[in-house]
C-alpha cells in the first residue's frame, strides 16, 4: 500500500477524499477502470504534488538522457482544475494538445504540457504507466508496468546528473 506521507509533498490534496460515487462517475466518463493502487491512494490523499520529482526512463526523452521530470498526480474527481475530469484533465490533453488517446493522463511534468504521464490501456490487464513526449512526436515510453511500481520508483531529480 502506498503511503501518502511519502508520495506527496507537504501541500494538501487537490480534492476531498475519494468516494465510491465520484469514482464510479469518473470511471464511467473516462471509459476505464482505474488501478486499485491509484484509487486507494486517492481515498487517503486525492491528488497533489509529488514529494519526489523524477522517474527513471529507459531511453532519452526531451527532458533528459535517463529520466523524466514529474510534478503532480491528478485527483480522481471533477472539481479541481487538475483532476481527471477537471478543466485540464485527461480529455483536455487529447482534445486540445493532440495527445494520443491511449488511456488516462494522470500526471503532469514540469514542461508545462510538453510531456505527460499516462495510464496506457492499449494492452489487456492492468495499464502500464507511460511517458508521452509531445516534443518527440508524442513518443510513448513505458516507465513502469503498473501504477504502484511507478510511484514506488519516483526519485528526487537531484539524484541525477543534470549536466547531460
Amino acid at each position: 500500500m502506498l503511503d501518502p506521507t511519502t508520495v506527496f509533498d507537504e501541500s494538501g490534496p487537490l480534492e476531498a477524499p475519494l468516494t465510491d460515487e465520484v469514482l464510479w462517475a469518473v470511471e464511467a466518463q473516462l471509459g476505464h477502470r482505474l488501478p486499485a493502487a491509484y484509487v486507494d491512494l486517492s481515498r487517503r490523499h486525492n491528488g497533489g504534488s509529488f514529494a519526489r520529482d523524477a522517474h527513471p526512463a529507459p531511453d532519452r526523452t526531451s527532458w533528459a538522457e535517463d529520466h523524466v521530470g514529474v510534478y503532480r498526480l491528478a485527483a480522481i474527481g471533477r472539481t479541481a482544475r487538475f483532476s481527471l475530469c477537471g478543466a485540464v484533465g485527461s480529455a483536455f490533453w487529447v482534445a486540445e494538445w493532440g495527445y494520443p488517446d491511449i488511456g488516462v493522463y494522470i500526471a503532469d511534468c514540469p514542461s508545462a504540457g510538453h510531456d505527460m504521464i499516462a495510464l496506457d490501456y492499449r494492452s489487456p490487464g492492468e495499464p502500464a504507466v507511460v511517458h508521452v513526449d509531445q516534443e518527440r512526436n508524442y513518443q510513448i515510453t513505458v516507465l513502469a508496468p503498473n501504477f504502484e511500481t511507478f510511484v514506488s520508483g519516483l526519485l528526487s531529480e537531484s539524484d541525477y546528473d543534470l549536466d547531460d
